[in-house]
C-alpha cells in the first residue's frame, strides 16, 4: 500500500469539507486515473468536479500537477512520479485561471 498525498484548491475542499490535504492508502499501479477513483470514493460530493463521470476527461479549469510538472495533459493512466508514490511530494490538483 502507497499513502498519496492530495491537495485540493479551496473550493472543493470547502465542498467535501477537508482541512488541509488528504492522504490515500493506494494498492498497485499509481496513476491519476487510481488516484481520482480513490479520492471520489472516499468523497462522493466530488464526483463530476475534477473529471465528467461518463468520459473521464478532466474538466477544462481544473489542472494536476506533480514534483513541479504540469500532467494535465498525461495519459490518466500513466504511472505518477516515484515521489509521489512514496509520498514525499503531493499530487495537487489545481482550479486554473483564466482571463486577461
Amino acid at each position: 500500500m502507497n499513502t498519496i498525498r492530495v491537495i485540493l484548491p479551496a473550493h472543493l475542499r470547502t465542498l467535501a469539507r477537508i482541512d488541509g490535504e488528504v492522504n490515500l492508502e493506494l494498492g498497485g499501479q499509481v496513476t491519476q486515473h487510481s488516484v481520482l477513483n480513490a479520492l471520489e470514493t472516499r468523497y462522493p460530493m466530488l464526483r463530476g468536479t475534477i473529471r465528467d463521470q461518463v468520459t473521464q476527461q478532466r474538466r477544462p479549469f481544473i489542472r494536476f500537477f506533480a514534483c513541479g510538472q504540469d500532467l494535465s495533459h498525461e495519459p490518466p493512466d500513466a504511472p505518477l512520479p516515484d515521489a509521489i508514490t512514496n509520498g514525499e511530494e503531493p499530487f495537487l490538483i489545481v482550479g486554473a485561471m483564466a482571463g486577461g
